[in-house]
């Protein structure tokens, strides 16, 4: 395998240890002194061969334009063959996790925006006056999830006009209005149920741009292969620490019942933090390269690596065709032949992860419990919270170890389980006396395996299989169909239930769950350990 470095001011071209051993390249290095050629898209000066023998130049040479294709590094006064080839990967992590904080920001509102309504939504229907009203208490759950449609299909459009850093500002401005709407609400009249409405709908389009926008972002500043999987996961955990952060909001609700305004208003303080974060953080260097905007990418990389790392980082984007003469997809292009084995994946991924019933436990979990005969229903949906958080960290450390596959094979199967047995809880009698306990531990261990696998690998695994010329997009188009069916599903499930049985309902969520795990084995390709730029190669070849 051969690599290139700058040194003074020509490059030069070095073949890796094994290449050395293999050929007879003089071991000094061979210096190139004077006609211009190329090297992955960068200059280099020819060599001069009078007189040197090369038995073993045509191996080095076919190394250079494998499809993994070699390293670049920025050198100055060390000669690359005394460089130790491990000591050019450089560690980017540290560089790089402040940023991904500040992004999390945006999974921190996702995820509190949609438990907010779980404790709060029996007293502020009593404060509206909607308390016998089923239809509007479901309209006020799934308007966030109607907007948060229209965001998700949006979110990736805007991302792709104006980049990742001022459409997560932009996305700030509905996450804090709708939030300021909600709190602002003294009084049970029909004006002020529509003012809860707007306010859920403006919440839920800044959710959807932020759904969409959030894994985008990480997955295309983060490069060490190795750890991807592993901060790339911190999305979802950072989700669940929203919705942690939403149930345990709602434990003063018992004791002070108008405290479901303070609950809403909260999520006014990380909608500016986020705004603000945004406005010091560094621009995707992908998205700055697909624009030609090349002097900007390499500040960006510089940011988020470390300058040792700038020549590597920006060889990698020209070696991968990033910079070929392919237009910007459109919508249609995402159904193309080319494209459309990835897309329908993706779209399926998150139809099954809401088909098997997630939200419905996330909104109606205090509900259920309270069905159940559990007295402190609240604090039993804070657990499942917790529950949440745990297993997304469960996750995030196997991420890089276990496989994105394995982990959606066991997460469906465990929660195909889960659901028969708070299915069965609810149908056998001889089980009757301890439905309440099963129902707390059915929905536990149900919410433990959808964090292990299907809460976090979707987001994390969808912009690492779409192509870079169509990630935007296609990344939209999933989220859309997760929030079409999050909508229908927060809208009727209540009403499902009243006219089936929850123990039938569960029954379709097993079901569903069973469907995913036969899916994810004949379809989800494993992309542990593989650069972007190799899946794209693979997956969607020019």
């Amino acid at each position: 395998m051969m690599r290139c470095a700058v040194k003074g001011g020509g490059y030069v071209v070095a073949s890796s240890r094994a290449d050395r051993r293999s050929s007879a390249i003089n071991p000094s290095g061979v210096r190139m002194p004077s006609s211009p050629g190329w090297c992955g898209g960068l200059r280099w000066r020819a060599p001069d061969l009078d007189g040197i023998e090369m038995p073993g130049l045509r191996g080095g040479v076919e190394g250079l334009f494998r499809p993994r294709y070699g390293r670049v590094r920025a050198t100055a006064t060390a000669d690359p063959e005394d460089v130790p080839f491990e000591n050019v990967q450089v560690k980017s992590s540290g560089h790089v996790l402040p940023y991904v904080g500040v992004a999390c920001l945006g999974a921190i509102l996702f995820g509190y925006h949609l438990g907010v309504v779980n404790g709060a939504l029996e007293h502020l229907a009593k404060d509206l006056g909607i308390a016998e009203n089923a239809v509007l208490q479901g309209w006020v759950v799934s308007t966030t999830l109607a907007g948060a449609t229209v965001g998700s299909f949006t979110g990736g459009s805007l991302a792709d006009k104006f980049g990742r850093t001022r459409t997560f500002i932009l996305d700030a401005v509905p996450l804090a209005i709708g939030a300021f709407l909600r709190q602002n609400i003294h009084s049970a009249t029909a004006q002020d149920v529509r003012t809860m409405i707007i306010g859920r709908l403006l919440a839920g389009v800044g959710i959807g741009i932020s759904s969409a926008l959030v894994p985008l972002y990480i997955s295309e500043v983060i490069s060490p292969t190795e750890i991807r999987g592993t901060l790339g996961s911190v999305n979802q955990l950072f989700i669940c620490i929203g919705i942690l952060a939403a149930l345990v909001a709602g434990l003063p609700l018992a004791a002070n019942p108008a405290w479901w305004r303070t609950m809403f208003g909260i999520a006014v303080i990380p909608s500016v933090l986020l705004a603000v974060g945004m406005a010091f953080s560094p621009e995707s260097p992908r998205w700055l390269f697909q624009q030609g905007k090349f002097a900007q990418a390499e500040s960006a990389v510089k940011r988020l690596y470390g300058k040792e790392k700038v020549t590597e980082v920006m060889y990698d984007l020209r070696a991968s065709g990033q910079s070929s003469s392919e237009p910007e997809a459109g919508w249609f292009d995402l159904f193309s032949k080319r494209y459309w084995k990835v897309v329908s994946v993706g779209a399926a991924l998150f139809l099954f992860q809401q088909l098997a019933g997630i939200n419905a436990v996330v909104y109606y979990s205090t509900s259920v419990f309270r069905s159940a005969g559990i007295a402190s229903d609240v604090a039993a949906s804070a657990l499942v919270g917790a529950a949440n958080v745990f297993g997304t960290m469960i996750a995030s450390s196997l991420m890089d170890k276990q496989g994105r596959k394995s982990l959606l094979i066991t997460s469906f199967s465990g929660m195909a389980a889960s659901m028969l047995l708070l299915a069965l809880s609810f149908t056998w009698k001889a089980l009757a006396p301890y439905s309440g306990t099963l129902a707390v531990v059915g929905t536990v261990l149900y919410v433990l395996s959808f964090a292990l696998g299907a809460g976090p690998v979707p987001a994390l695994l969808l912009p690492e299989i779409f192509a870079s010329r169509i990630r935007a997009k296609a990344v939209a188009l999933s989220l859309g169909m997760h929030w079409v069916s999050n909508f229908f599903i927060g809208l009727y499930f209540l009403s499902v239930v009243n006219k089936f049985g929850i123990s039938t309902v569960y029954l379709g969520f097993a079901s569903v769950c069973a469907l995913a795990v036969i899916y994810i084995a004949g379809n989800v390709v494993e992309t542990k350990g593989r650069s972007l730029e190799e899946i794209e190669r693979d997956l969607s070849p020019a």
